[in-house]
């Protein structure tokens, strides 16, 4: 089934799993969905290596397994930046004899050790490659706040727009901390004339590390009450985790009640984190 269809029916709550590195076992990301099921996402996405690392063969497979054992609809991510059409066709035949209908296409993150490949410059260089394959729903990611390579958020709209127009049917979009901005997002892709539905990426943060690095890596904003909780408790990691849960929630609950798409939540593969998020959420909000 293409996610896409699910927009038309409801607000859609999804989560974000990634392949566990090469270090640790694969039946890791297994325990993780089978604690995942019963919280029913309408979809889960697979990540295809962070920071432009080498990825892991296991993202289709891992995707078929959501799809096959949990009967949940799976996204595989799909990264060109380091591909060839020629890889990139391969990947899209396995997709399609694992049965992975969805795809998120993304230009991702460069890596210093590896020389980009010059097939697909952006992203929507991508999608119109796989529209040109087969029948695939084409996810595309946005930012919030601009893409950090972008000189302004007005110019990262304009290359979203084309995004969409070759091909991309919905967003999921990066994290962000500030309502207001995503807001403020919304308005502008609606004014270029951006149609499809649009998720709000949340990332509940759980180390202060972690959060840091991954701030730095899509030029997301920390708001002043977030400086604030972050300094206050960290020397008390279990404080912290439990005070910025409850920030991801309020950011939630308002963003909810102000009649967005759907929800993504960024889960890192910590399933107590979607839980706890997701039943607190489902308590407040009718979704």
């Amino acid at each position: 089934m293409k996610v896409r269809s699910l927009f038309d029916e409801k607000r859609v709550i999804s989560f974000e799993v990634f392949p566990p590195k090469p270090t640790t076992p694969i039946t890791r990301i297994y325990e993780t969905l089978d604690a995942l099921e019963d919280l029913r996402p309408d979809f889960i996405s697979v990540t295809y290596g962070a920071g432009g690392s080498t990825p892991g063969a296991s993202t289709a497979e891992i995707c078929e397994t959501i799809q096959k054992k949990h009967g949940i609809h799976s996204i595989a991510h799909l990264p060109c930046i380091n591909e060839t059409k020629e890889s990139v066709l391969a990947k899209l035949t396995e997709f399609r004899a694992r049965g992975i209908d969805n795809i998120l296409a993304l230009r991702g993150d460069r890596n210093p050790d590896l020389e980009p490949k010059t097939d697909f410059k952006y992203a929507a260089d991508l999608v119109e490659f796989i529209c040109e394959y087969g029948d695939f729903d084409i996810c595309g990611a946005c930012y919030p706040e601009g893409h950090p390579e972008s000189e302004s958020l007005a110019e990262d709209v304009r290359h979203l727009k084309d995004k969409v127009d070759a091909g991309v049917s919905h967003l999921i979009s990066q994290l962000f901390f500030r309502n207001r901005d995503f807001y403020r997002f919304l308005e502008m892709a609606q004014a270029a004339g951006i149609q499809v539905p649009i998720e709000a990426g949340i990332m509940p943060i759980t180390n202060k590390k972690s959060i840091e690095r991954m701030v730095s890596l899509c030029g997301a904003s920390i708001p002043p009450r977030l400086a604030k909780l972050m300094a206050r408790y960290s020397d008390d990691p279990q404080s912290l985790k439990a005070a910025c849960l409850e920030y991801s929630i309020e950011q939630i609950i308002d963003l909810l009640e102000h009649g967005v798409s759907g929800i993504h939540i960024y889960t890192m593969n910590n399933d107590d984190v979607a839980r706890y998020i997701t039943e607190a959420v489902r308590d407040c909000v009718k979704i």
